[in-house]
């Protein structure tokens, strides 16, 4: 770990424990522990918990998990191989993520979640309802991501999966540059832009040799799509109203039993931390609707 990535990770532990959050690691097979933060209200019914998407951590989640905590108890994950969980080069998939996520459930007795994915979050979130059947969950929440098309999509789109492929060898090649025009890609506001500079060093963590993996797996290799009518929880389908990706969007909403969606103006991908007061009253809403 380098020096700085220590620092950041440091501060935004502080962050947390200032607000009396405290977090630990999960084992989840004898070489893997997952990292998790916890708070907010233990007496509460509803836990939201919260998944990033790819390469990220907790970190990029702690305005609304400071924003929901006196009335719910949160939680956050680093997934395997990102952020402060264990660095692997087992099983870099939204399946063995979503097996992972159900070991921390278990570990930390949570019930009654409301669980949130965003990006590559969802593919996991997707791959949970699909084994186990929304086993503790009370609802879910998509943030701003289809459900993976596969591979026979992706070649009748010839040009973007070039384009996509282009984009992997160049962050490969330069991490640091890639990672750093995705954040500013996904990250329009200028607000929300005074982040990226403390989000690059947590994403840089994992390996790009892992990240790539991970991209293949979660929207290139797998038809996530037949998944999507094993929800059997009310489901939040919160989009960017821009995204290239809202038709997709759109139509995985049609696809889940009791879904609907809501689309964010102003936003890139990354909706939360560009339209954060948007984002907490869909959610905030979306709570009041399904607390038991």
């Amino acid at each position: 770990m380098t020096s700085r990535l220590a620092i950041l990770l440091l501060l935004t532990a502080t962050t947390f424990a200032q607000t009396h959050y405290k977090e630990g690691d999960i084992p989840v097979s004898p070489k893997v522990r997952i990292h998790y933060i916890e708070g907010g209200r233990v007496d509460a019914k509803t836990t939201l918990l919260f998944i990033p998407g790819w390469t990220m951590s907790t970190a990029v989640w702690r305005h609304q998990m400071e924003q929901f905590a006196a009335i719910a108890r949160v939680v956050s994950i680093d997934p395997r191989s990102q952020g402060q969980s264990t660095i692997t080069t087992e099983s870099n998939t939204p399946d063995q993520r979503a097996r992972d996520l159900h070991a921390v459930i278990a570990a930390l007795k949570l019930s009654h979640i409301v669980l949130v994915g965003w990006s590559q979050g969802v593919q996991d979130v997707t791959s949970y309802a699909d084994q186990f059947s929304g086993d503790a969950i009370s609802a879910y929440v998509l943030v701003d991501a289809p459900a993976g098309e596969g591979p026979a999509v992706a070649v009748s789109k010839p040009q973007a999966l070039q384009q996509q492929l282009e984009r992997l060898a160049l962050y490969e090649q330069h991490p640091r540059e890639y990672i750093e025009g995705m954040m500013n890609a996904i990250i329009q506001t200028p607000e929300g832009r005074q982040q990226i500079d403390a989000l690059v060093p947590i994403s840089l963590h994992t390996p790009p040799d892992l990240g790539i993996t991970m991209l293949l797996m979660d929207f290139i290799a797998v038809d996530r799509r037949p998944a999507l009518a094993k929800f059997n929880r009310p489901t939040l389908v919160i989009a960017a109203a821009s995204s290239p990706e809202l038709p997709a969007q759109q139509a995985m909403a049609k696809a889940i039993p009791n879904a609907r969606i809501a689309t964010v103006e102003n936003s890139g991908h990354a909706v939360f931390i560009d339209q954060p007061q948007r984002f907490h009253d869909l959610l905030e809403n979306f709570l009041h609707e399904v607390e038991p």
